[in-house]
């Protein structure tokens, strides 16, 4: 199992910095990851654990504590050492380190190689006491990832901006004597907040890889204990506010004992290490029996992830009216009993320390101004006894702080995900790439059908279900899938809306962790489906076989529906099946383009074209994504050079909603949008399906196949000679067009693309206009191709739009021209169709 090693600056058993290490960690141990965690006992001198031994820490049972093995041997290095070293960085004076720099290094390399670590997660390393330490971990981090071809194998967070709440600490800005952040090809560093990272820039001008990752807010994952109250002697009635804190001076738990005196029947439950500062804890005592306050000092808690026999903070929350964070003004960074109080339900109240808009922008809570108010007032104990008495009110905050910090773990999630994606099997060959939005209905049924593939081992595919914002039932329904899933299934998410960003979010995703296979000359395929539609039992075989065999670049599959679902409808099925029997011929003459639906592209082909782009369009003012991402990656990979094959025994069933929905505008041609525009729509049915069984009249299915063939024969027809001329030397292209067609029709593209003076036809609407034009020109002959080679039922072309009647037959090919390039009106693209569904 590969080991996930975490290394923390804080030297404390469970401060904030760690609770936030392990809710990182723990998705790495969901995947498989054994997780150590070094405390930092042999790091930081200040905290008076230099090498004592782990005794009463408490931690969840998936992580294992553990220390660089033999620093205590390495001569000189000692609390001593560390303290004197920091002294001279206050004076800017770069100490002396090198030999003991290199030992700690040494030492760090050793203890990863015998680990077995292949992910390092470094906690508040970047303005440490211990400078000596930050260069050995610079060093080791070099040295190991070369060795073992690691890549960016190492997280590097810090919570706190140190040199705001000690500025005299590291000595004087820029910090000469401090080690510097490095452009490391194995590191990526996190800031915890924007501000954070434009002071870290500040200082490190130069720096790359720096991105934001807020701390996260986890939900429960198991109730308190009812018996929390009773053990610590607090009545039922009594209410209760919670400080998880470091029992120290700069924390000013006075303050708490203040606002308690203002709040009659309330007791404080500070759960904090007393004997870290023994004269402080002595102070407090004294004042909260001198302003006759209820106050239980109820030691260090264990995290709120344990699941021990002692008490947790989680137990502590699940009884607790408020949550209380009354820090210094010049309080680092993040309040981590905030996050825990948001992800338990529970309100907060707070003092208005230096960063606390920058980091909880957003968030409801009581708070105190310090600045005009050392001590709590009045009107602050009024709305503090508000929060803990009107439960109206602390319902709303509650669930209003709770989504802001859901919203907050998800993009933190999808950071980690994307930045450290899990390892891909050693067998795999194939990523299954499924979009999904929304689709609890359909989703079992579709991921069962791609589980259980014929004649392909599970292990040598897997899954990646990208979710693209669904509010339903959707992911869910997923991971408990995946739980007794043979075949590996990976759920990530995508927060920009559209099915091409969900796509190219899933390839990409698969395609950095292909990168790392054993065998880089195998070939590796992305397959794309769609989250409503079943693929047949064969499907990943029988394309991949051609794939093989032909070495194509990408493989097409076939479509079909079943006729079961449209019994009762003649005139619509026989309008869906001319328009199937059409793509058949077309596609195996030319190999057809991707449809999401279903299809596979190699993966060195793929990154060699650039992968799937977004293309963005104006609809009611704002940009919103074009629909047909995978259209357009077929043209861009068959523009450039690439081969596409066609797979006709590689089946997609699609679902019926499709048309069923969209019949009305499938009959006016106004399907996916129109004067240009095409974007996804909604096609779920809105009644139930039982209720969509009446068929089409001749007029309506008169129009409905017309829009149908309008969309198809440009683009099946047209578009492979237009993009792939040499297409027209083939014997069996030849024979369908016709020796007299074929010949001119390749005339006439070098004409046009000569005329329009472009390379190529690859950028997305630079082929639409020439391929409009080739149509209507061509339009009648090659409607007698179809019907010869599909069947008479093909029949003619539609009929052309009005304001051709008046135009001189000598001059139809120059207003052609006008017609298809009048983007302003957008009349060619409603023409057209903008999309078929059948």
């Amino acid at each position: 199992m590969p080991v996930l090693w975490g290394v923390s600056f804080d030297a404390t058993a469970m401060s904030g910095v760690v609770v936030e290490f392990l809710k990182t960690s723990k998705s790495f141990a969901d995947r498989g990851y054994r997780v150590h965690l070094d405390l930092g006992y042999d790091i930081k001198a200040d905290k008076g654990r230099f090498f004592h031994d782990y005794r009463h820490e408490h931690v969840p049972e998936w992580v294992t504590l553990d220390r660089v093995d033999g620093l205590g041997r390495i001569a000189g290095y000692d609390r001593e050492f560390v303290a004197a070293t920091l002294e001279s960085v206050r004076r800017d004076e770069p100490p002396r380190t090198d030999r003991v720099t290199g030992e700690l290094a040494d030492a760090i390399v050793r203890t990863w190689e015998d680990r077995g670590v292949e992910l390092v997660m470094v906690e508040n390393g970047t303005l440490p006491e211990n400078v000596t330490y930050t260069k050995a971990l610079y060093q080791a981090i070099a040295i190991y990832g070369a060795r073992h071809d690691l890549g960016r194998y190492v997280l590097w967070r810090d919570h706190d901006l140190m040199w705001q709440s000690e500025p005299a600490k590291y000595g004087s800005f820029p910090y000469p004597a401090t080690p510097p952040m490095v452009n490391s090809p194995h590191i990526h560093y996190f800031a915890l907040h924007e501000e954070a990272r434009r002071r870290t820039l500040e200082w490190m001008p130069h720096l790359r890889n720096l991105d934001v990752l807020p701390n996260t807010f986890t939900p429960p994952s198991r109730p308190g204990r009812p018996d929390f109250r009773e053990h610590h002697g607090i009545a039922p009635d009594t209410r209760l506010i919670a400080r998880c804190t470091r029992i120290i001076p700069q924390k000013r738990i006075d303050r708490d004992l203040h606002l308690l005196a203002r709040l009659p029947g309330t007791c404080l439950f500070v759960a904090g290490d007393t004997e870290e500062d023994p004269a402080e804890t002595a102070r407090l005592r004294a004042l909260a029996g001198e302003l006759r306050v209820d106050v239980v000092f109820g030691g260090v808690l264990e995290p709120c992830e344990s699941a021990g026999p002692g008490f947790s903070v989680r137990d502590l929350l699940a009884h607790a009216d408020v949550v209380s964070f009354l820090t210094s003004y010049d309080y680092e960074s993040y309040g981590n009993p905030i996050g825990e109080a948001i992800a338990a339900g529970v309100p907060y109240i707070a003092s208005r320390y230096a960063l606390y808009d920058t980091v909880y922008a957003g968030f409801e809570a009581p708070v105190l101004d310090i600045v005009k108010h050392d001590l709590p007032t009045a009107e602050f104990a009024r709305q503090v006894h508000e929060l803990m008495t009107n439960a109206e009110r602390r319902a709303e905050v509650v669930a209003h702080n709770r989504q802001l910090g859901t919203h907050t773990r998800e993009v933190a999630d999808d950071l980690v995900s994307t930045l450290f994606p899990p390892v891909m099997g050693a067998d795999v060959r194939a990523s299954v790439v499924l979009p999904v939005l929304n689709e609890a209905a359909n989703i079992e049924a579709v991921l069962r059908s791609l589980r259980d593939q014929e004649d392909v081992d599970p292990g040598k595919y897997e899954i990646v279900l990208v979710d693209n914002n669904s509010t339903d039932d959707t992911v869910e329904i997923a991971r408990r899938f995946a739980e007794t899933s043979p075949v590996d299934i990976h759920v990530i998410s995508e927060r920009e809306q559209g099915v091409a960003c969900a796509r190219r979010a899933g390839m990409e995703f698969a395609v950095r962790r292909s990168r790392n296979r054993k065998d880089p000359g195998e070939r590796f395929y992305l397959l794309s489906a769609d989250a409503d539609c079943r693929v047949d039992g064969r499907w990943i075989t029988e394309l991949l076989a051609v794939m093989d065999e032909d070495k194509a670049a990408i493989g097409v599959c076939d479509y079909y529906y079943n006729a079961e679902h449209f019994v009762g409808r003649p005139r619509l099925w026989d309008a869906i099946q001319r328009t199937l029997r059409c793509r058949a011929v077309t596609f195996s003459l030319f190999g057809g383009f991707p449809d999401g639906k279903g299809f596979a592209v190699e993966r060195d082909a793929y990154e060699d074209v650039g992968g799937i782009e977004i293309f963005y369009q104006l609809q009611g003012g704002r940009f919103v994504n074009h629909l047909s991402d995978d259209w357009d990656f077929g043209i861009r990979v068959r523009g450039s050079g690439h081969d596409i094959a066609y797979a006709p025994k590689s089946k997609v069933e699609i679902n019926p909603r499709r048309v069923n929905h969209a019949i009305d505008e499938v009959i006016t041609g106004r399907a996916y949008g129109s004067d240009g525009i095409i974007v996804m729509r909604d096609i779920r049915p809105e009644a139930p399906e039982t209720a969509q069984t009446a068929d089409l009249t001749e007029a309506e299915a008169l129009q409905a196949w017309e829009f149908s063939i309008k969309d198809f024969t440009p683009k099946n027809a047209i578009l492979p000679v237009l993009l792939t001329p040499s297409f027209l030397d083939e014997d069996a292209v030849v024979e369908f067009f016709g020796d007299d067609l074929a010949a001119r029709l390749g005339a006439r593209v070098a004409e046009i693309k000569a005329e329009m003076s472009v390379v190529d036809f690859v950028p997305i609407h630079s082929y639409k206009t020439p391929t409009y034009r080739l149509y209507l020109e061509f339009r009648d002959e090659i409607f007698a191709r179809l019907r010869a080679t599909v069947g008479e039922d093909i029949g003619f072309p539609p009929p052309l739009p009005e304001c051709f009647d008046d135009v001189p037959e000598a001059r139809f090919a120059e207003f052609v021209k006008y017609y298809c390039e009048d983007r302003e009106s957008g009349e060619a693209h409603n023409y057209f169709g903008n999309g078929g569904v059948f």
